[in-house]
């Protein structure tokens, strides 16, 4: 599983503790059975704890907590997602730049 996938999960989780399992994967595209297993991954590494309660229908149901590592290694995490897209982003600026002369030099409005 990538950062990314970490960061996706650990950002929902933050926002919303009660989240299904069948959320989350909507939330983040992906399988039932991916999000469980993110979900899992992130529990074994002591990111997120689950705590039991029951909702209104009786039935048993999870709270995702994010744990003081869960908090560290987000903002960890999200520093370094910002660094990667800030650098795609500079990337992407210096391509538009030179398709930019490339259209002028061609003799068309590059607008």
């Amino acid at each position: 599983m990538n950062e990314d996938t970490h960061l996706r999960v650990l950002r929902l989780v933050e926002q919303n503790p009660g989240i299904s399992q069948r959320d989350m994967a909507r939330e983040l595209g992906v399988s039932l059975g991916k999000a469980n297993y993110c979900l899992r991954a992130l529990l074994e590494k002591g990111w997120v704890k689950a705590r039991n309660f029951k909702n209104n229908d009786n039935k048993l149901q999870y709270a995702y907590l994010l744990t003081p590592s869960g908090i560290e290694n987000k903002t960890r995490l999200t520093a370094n997602y910002l660094q990667a897209k800030m650098a795609e982003y500079e990337r992407l600026r210096v391509e538009i730049e030179q398709l930019k002369e490339e259209v002028v030099a061609s003799g068309h409005d590059a607008s």
